[in-house]
Parts: structure tokens; C-alpha cells; sequence
């Protein structure tokens, strides 16, 4: 069969079924997050063991909390801007790498001041998993299962965090506290090693950039192997190649109101969740008496969110993102003011953490989900990178702010009802979405074609 002169990338993606070579990108993304959100989440869990340890304050862990989410910060939007310049594939190899060898470092540290070092340096690394893996898997999806695999193997980060939690009630009262992170870093190196081997670059990204044209015909023929190309076929993508700066043209071609709404969304979101997650533990600890039940907490939290996640992905493929997520955030908003009922019993005190965890942490997947199809694939990673990176800023805030406020007197029910505020504001700027989000579709998928040669 003489090969193909020209191909499109989107057409060979939307007509073809998905291809084992497809799966095992998603999984080893999804299992990269898994890791991520382990990481992530599990100095929350974690930190009551700590503070009997060291006998140090609890504003003091709120402190290596926010540290390590100043450098997920760092790390979302430096990594991304760097992704949309040289790939995903190399810096989701490296991140992952890098946040390996440090979590393991973590393992033997002995003072706040050391935590917190430790901690800002293996934020960097996860503030490039996120942001990388949702671009890539949407850049080997079709269009008709876009969303629902994004959101799916996003879920992964629940999973995680949902993991962290429970191996921490596990290993905390056997191993010790420092166990928690070995497990962490060990298994990343793997991922690191196993993503090195076989994780392919977005072809729409190679494709942009007229670049690795045999790598280019090589997997698209393991995506359909009936296809004849080779070298020489020239690939086609619907958009137009970026120059500059990534992060500014976020607020050109009429982005700007729609990436400010993301970024409000993010911000306080992303608050309540880690809030929620890191807090969590050491109200039900300072409420219950156990270490353990804490870390169930956690582990409601999560399991609640990777629920939501998967009902989500379901969801906003019938309904849509705006009424999916804004019905879920007044939700959220109702259910966490009464978690910090001073009266709660510990059933129903779960019950409302599973909700808050359905609604929040699960709804996060589905925000990233959303930027990821807002964005063309030059702004893909800055986009959900940049989103997430200020969105660290309100999950720097919440574990701060809560850890001064317990510091200072405030009671559990006052920081709940402080915490419902910002999920009633997500759901409002949610709403305020349906003015934005429409026009911005129909701008990307009308920009011009571009030949790879």
C-alpha cells in the first residue's frame, strides 16, 4: 500500500478504537498520579504522629504543609510553561524522578526546619505531574471519550491520596511515621523507570513542531496499524504553532475572562481540599483521641473524592461541566459547615467527610478536565498548569490560616464554617462559566490546519 501523503492527527484518533499502545500510556499516567496524590496528601495523615513526636505545635506542621504547596505552585507553572516548550514526556520523567529521590529524603528528616525544606523541594517535582499527565492522556484520546478518560485517569490522584491514608493508619502504629515515605519515593522510581521506557510524546505536540517525524508514523501506526505512513507523511493538526510566552496568551483570543474564572475556581477549591485533607486528621485526633481514626478520616475524604470522580466523568458527558459542578460545590458548601459540629457523632461525622470529599476532591478531577479541553495543545499544559498553580496559593491559605486560627483558640466549628465560604464562591463562579466556555469551543476547534513536514 503506497503511504499516506498527509494525515490528520485528530481524525485518526476519533475514527480508530482504543489501542492497547493508548491504555498503556493512561495507566502508566494514572499510576504516575496514584503516586502524586500519595505524596501529596500524606503529611496530613501523617502529622498527628508527628506532633507527638516532636512535641512541636500544630501551626508548625501547617507550616511544612504550606511549604511543600509553595513549591507544587513553583512547580505547576514552570513545568508547564517548560512542557508546552520541549514536551510533556521529558518533564513528566524527570518530575517524577526528581519528587522520587526527594520523598525518600523525607524519610530522614529530623526538625521542622529540615521538614520544611524537604517538603517545598518535592512540591516542585508533583507540581509537574498533574498538569502533564491530563494533556497527554486528552492528546491520545478521541474526541468521544475525551473528558471521561481525563477525568478517570486523573482520578488516580484520589486513589492516591485515598492510599496514603489508609497505609498510614496501617504503618504509623507498626513501622512509624518515616515508613510513609519510603513507600512513597520507592514505588515513583519505578513509574520514573517504566515511563522512560515506554511513554510515548503527544503526537500533536511533535506534530506542532515539525519534528520526530519516524517517532511520529511509529506510533501512529501502534495506534492503527492498518494505516501505511512513514517518514516522509506530512501530519496534520488543527492549530496553529505558539510562540512566546506561554502563560500570556492564556489572556489573548479572548481567553481572558474564562482563565480568571479557572483560576478563582482552583483557588478555592483547591482551599477546602487541602484543607480538608491535611486538618482532617488532627481535629478528628484532637476530637476522637486516635491517630488511627484520623487517618480513616482522610481515607473517607479520598475514597469520597475518587466516587465523585468517576460519577463526574459520567455526568458532565450528559449534563455538562457548569450545571455538574456548580450543583456540586453548593453541595460541598452545605456539607462541610456542619462538619465541625461540636455534638457529631463519628458515623455521620464520616458520612458528611465523604460527601465534602465527593463533592470537593472529586470535583477538582473534573476542573481539570474542563481547562485541559478549554486550551489548544500549544497552551494545554500552562493552562491546567497555571490553574493548578494558583490554585496552590488557596491550598497554601487554607492549611495555613487553619493552623493559626486552632493556634489562637478558634474552635473546629468556626473553621468550617470559614471553609464553607469558598466552595459557595466556586459555585457561583461556576455558574458564571456558561458565559465563556461555549465561544472559546467553537474559536479552537475553528483554527486553521498546520502541516508537520
Amino acid at each position: 500500500m503506497e503511504p499516506r501523503k498527509t494525515l490528520d492527527i485528530a481524525d485518526v484518533l476519533d475514527r480508530s478504537n482504543v489501542s492497547a499502545f493508548q491504555i498503556g500510556i493512561f495507566i502508566l499516567c494514572g499510576l504516575c498520579l496514584i503516586m502524586d496524590g500519595f505524596d501529596v496528601q500524606a503529611l496530613g495523615p501523617v502529622a498527628p504522629a508527628i506532633i507527638q513526636e516532636w512535641h512541636v505545635p500544630p501551626a508548625q506542621i501547617g507550616l511544612a504543609i504550606s511549604a511543600a504547596l509553595v513549591g507544587i505552585l513553583i512547580g505547576s507553572i514552570l513545568f508547564s510553561m517548560i512542557a508546552d516548550k520541549v514536551g510533556r514526556r521529558p518533564v513528566l520523567i524527570f518530575a517524577t524522578l526528581f519528587f522520587s529521590v526527594v520523598t525518600l529524603m523525607t524519610s530522614q528528616v529530623h526538625s521542622i526546619g529540615e521538614l520544611r525544606t524537604i517538603r517545598f523541594f518535592a512540591g516542585m517535582g508533583l507540581g509537574g505531574i498533574m498538569p502533564n499527565s491530563v494533556a497527554l492522556v486528552g492528546e491520545y484520546s478521541p474526541r468521544r471519550l475525551r473528558v471521561l478518560l481525563m477525568i478517570v485517569v486523573t482520578n488516580g490522584f484520589n486513589v492516591g491520596a485515598a492510599i496514603a491514608g489508609l497505609v498510614s493508619a496501617w504503618m504509623i502504629p507498626a513501622f512509624g511515621w518515616r515508613s510513609v515515605f519510603l513507600v512513597g519515593g520507592a514505588i515513583p522510581a519505578v513509574i520514573g523507570v517504566l515511563m522512560l521506557l515506554f511513554l510515548p510524546e503527544s503526537l500533536q505536540f511533535l506534530a506542532l513542531r515539525g519534528t520526530a517525524q519516524a517517532k511520529l508514523a511509529k506510533w501512529i501506526r501502534h495506534i492503527d496499524p492498518t494505516l501505511a505512513v512513514d517518514a516522509g507523511t506530512k501530519f496534520m493538526v488543527r492549530e496553529q504553532k505558539g510562540g512566546g510566552v506561554p502563560i500570556l496568551h492564556l489572556f489573548t483570543e479572548g481567553r481572558a475572562v474564562g482563565t480568571l474564572l479557572l483560576w478563582t475556581i482552583n483557588f478555592m477549591n483547591l482551599l477546602n481540599l487541602y484543607f480538608l485533607a491535611n486538618w482532617l486528621p488532627t481535629v478528628v485526633n484532637g476530637a476522637f483521641g486516635s491517630i488511627a481514626l484520623g487517618a480513616y478520616a482522610a481515607l473517607s475524604l479520598q475514597i469520597g473524592g475518587v466516587i465523585g470522580t468517576f460519577l463526574f466523568s459520567w455526568l458532565v458527558e450528559r449534563i455538562g461541566f457548569i450545571p455538574v459542578l456548580g450543583t456540586a460545590f453548593v453541595i460541598a458548601c452545605v456539607v462541610i459547615a456542619l462538619i465541625g459540629q461540636p455534638a457529631l457523632a463519628l458515623t455521620p461525622l464520616f458520612i458528611l467527610v465523604f460527601v465534602a470529599g465527593f463533592c470537593v476532591v472529586g470535583g477538582q478531577g473534573a476542573i481539570n478536565a474542563l481547562a485541559a479541553t478549554y486550551y489548544p495543545t500549544n497552551l494545554r499544559s500552562t493552562g491546567v498548569g497555571s490553574g493548578l498553580g494558583v490554585g496552590r496559593i488557596g491550598g497554601i491559605a487554607g492549611p495555613s490560616i487553619a493552623g493559626l486560627l486552632l493556634g489562637i483558640g478558634w474552635m473546629p466549628r468556626d473553621l468550617f464554617y470559614a471553609a464553607a465560604i469558598p466552595a459557595l464562591i466556586s459555585a457561583l463562579t461556576m455558574f458564571s462559566m456558561r458565559w465563556v466556555i461555549k465561544p472559546q469551543d467553537e474559536r479552537v476547534a475553528g483554527k486553521s490546519q498546520v502541516l508537520a513536514h
